[in-house]
C-alpha cells in the first residue's frame, strides 16, 4: 500500500515539473503564428496584383450614377482603373453611401402624406411623365417618385402642385 502511494506520489511530482517546463518553454518562445504570417505576406508581395471583374465594377458604378442622378447631385468619379481592387472598393464605398442617402428623402413624411390621400405609387392612369427617360410614373419605385417630388420642392414649386392634399396634411 505504501509503495502504491509513493508510486503515485512521484508520478504527480513528475507530471508537475514537465507542466511547468513546457509553460516556460512556451513563454519564453515567440509564437509561430507570426512566422508563418511573414512567409504568407512574403508570397502575397511577389504575387501579381488581384484583377477584379470589371462588369461588376460598371454595375456599381452605373447604380451609384442613376441614384445621385435621381436625387439631383454631382456624379461621383474615381481614377482607378475597373479592372482594380481599388475601383472595387471605392464604388462599393460610394453605393453605401448613396443608398444611405436614397432611403431617407428630406420631406418624408410630407409625401408620405400626399401619397395617402393622392393614390396609389403604381397608378397606371397618372399624368406625370416627368422623367420621361426613365418611363411613366407607374413604373418608377416610391423613393423615386419621393426624390423627384423632392427635387420639385427644391426648385421653388414646393407643395403647390398637390394644393389640396398638401393643406389637408398642413404642408401649407
Amino acid at each position: 500500500m505504501n509503495t502504491k502511494r509513493l508510486l503515485l506520489l512521484t508520478l504527480a511530482v513528475v507530471l508537475a515539473v514537465i507542466a511547468a517546463a513546457s509553460a516556460l518553454a512556451a513563454a519564453s518562445a515567440p509564437p509561430k503564428r507570426r512566422a508563418f504570417a511573414k512567409s504568407v505576406q512574403k508570397a502575397k508581395a511577389s504575387q501579381p496584383p488581384r484583377r477584379v471583374n470589371p462588369m461588376v465594377v460598371r454595375r456599381l458604378r452605373g447604380n451609384v450614377w442613376r441614384w445621385q442622378a435621381v436625387m439631383g447631385l454631382r456624379r461621383s468619379h474615381s481614377t482607378a482603373a475597373l479592372r482594380t481592387v481599388h475601383a472595387l472598393r471605392y464604388w462599393r464605398v460610394q453605393a453605401h453611401h448613396v443608398r444611405r442617402l436614397a432611403v431617407r428623402p428630406p420631406h418624408r413624411r410630407g409625401w408620405i402624406c400626399i401619397h395617402r390621400f393622392e393614390g396609389s405609387w403604381r397608378d397606371s392612369g397618372d399624368p406625370y411623365w416627368v422623367l420621361l427617360r426613365r418611363g411613366w410614373a407607374n413604373h418608377w419605385t416610391a423613393l423615386e417618385q419621393m426624390w423627384v417630388a423632392e427635387r420639385a420642392h427644391r426648385s421653388g414649386r414646393g407643395y403647390w402642385p398637390w394644393p389640396n392634399t398638401a393643406r389637408f396634411c398642413g404642408l401649407l
